[in-house]
């Protein structure tokens, strides 16, 4: 369908320039990025691979790990392969049904990686204070509830953005000074008002971050208040090891996430190409470390992972 200002609701296809001011670095910056990659793959794979087979780990606390892991690798998938042409091959084309098919899945992923956070949280709090009530609590039709409630929201939250986009026309130029689509960035090529995504592209993931940073917060508040109550150092310390991990992961994920809009929202005097290349770190970086995180600070992991790979060094 075309507009009588030779505008398109079907624009065909977008050009994905990489990163603007660094067209010649591109070779190079592809290196660390594939290897981070490769690093995420793996790392989720084997987390996988070892909640999967082993029953000891078959406890609703892997069970979220997993869904995480199977949620970082989306996120490091939908962008990555399609990055790394772009830094190697030049300027890709993709369709605007592949554009929105990217940013569904980019978003989603993100709204899916925070839920499964607070979930995690609220895990850990029932563990620590609830233990004695923990499996009659968390049973698995309650985790399959969490799940289902997981998988709703992100849903219900990142789709509208797609008939958001998919009713502008587009007259400008077509080429996005990025390496994947995301939803304001392809908004702003519309040849229309697009204040509604601009709104909504911003307060309502933005919102649910928030909530959910508010709702770990009280969780951990009420988790410290009961560690500080055990009798022991010991326990406390035991108490505390089992939320390290978390911790660890939430810092990741959150940390660069509120960064990188604070620097949108306020940095006008950042250089695009800053925002570009940080934007590509963020999924990449946090699905390659939250594995390395659990697999270290988790015993029950690490301890699988070394029968796994030095079988004959444990017997």
């Amino acid at each position: 369908m075309v507009a009588s200002n030779g505008s398109s609701f079907n624009p065909g296809v977008f050009i994905l320039l990489g990163i603007p001011g660094l067209e010649q670095l591109h070779d190079y910056i592809g290196i660390p990025f594939f290897m981070i990659y490769l690093a995420a793959l793996a790392g989720n794979g084997v987390l996988l691979y070892l909640i999967f087979m082993e029953r000891s780990l078959h406890e609703p606390m892997f069970f979220l790990l997993s869904l995480l892991a199977a949620t970082d690798l989306i996120l490091s998938s939908t962008c990555v392969p399609k990055t790394l042409s772009i830094f190697w091959l030049g300027p890709q084309e993709i369709t605007f049904p592949g554009c929105l098919t990217q940013m569904f899945f980019l978003h989603f992923s993100f709204a899916m990686d925070s839920a499964i956070l607070l979930a995690m949280a609220f895990d850990r709090y029932v563990a620590i204070c609830f233990p004695l009530r923990y499996s009659a609590i968390l049973t698995p039709q309650v985790i399959t509830k969490i799940v289902m409630g997981i998988i709703s929201r992100s849903f219900c939250i990142i789709f509208p953005c797609v008939f958001l986009l998919k009713r502008l026309p587009f007259c400008r130029t077509l080429s996005i000074p990025h390496t994947y689509c995301e939803h304001i960035g392809v908004a702003r090529l519309a040849c229309a008002d697009i204040s509604i995504n601009t709104w909504y592209g911003f307060a309502v993931p933005v919102m649910t971050v928030m909530s959910d940073l508010m709702l770990i917060g009280i969780s951990y508040t009420l988790i410290l208040h009961a560690v500080f109550n055990l009798p022991s150092w010991h326990a406390r310390q035991k108490a505390l090891s089992t939320c390290g991990s978390h911790v660890g992961v939430i810092l990741t994920f959150y940390t660069p996430a509120i960064f990188s809009v604070l620097a949108h929202r306020f940095g006008h005097n950042i250089p695009h190409s800053f925002h570009i290349l940080f934007a590509n770190l963020y999924v990449t970086f946090p699905p390659a470390i939250n594995p390395i995180i659990y697999g270290v600070k988790t015993k029950q992991i690490w301890n699988k992972i070394n029968l796994l790979f030095f079988p004959k060094g444990n017997q």
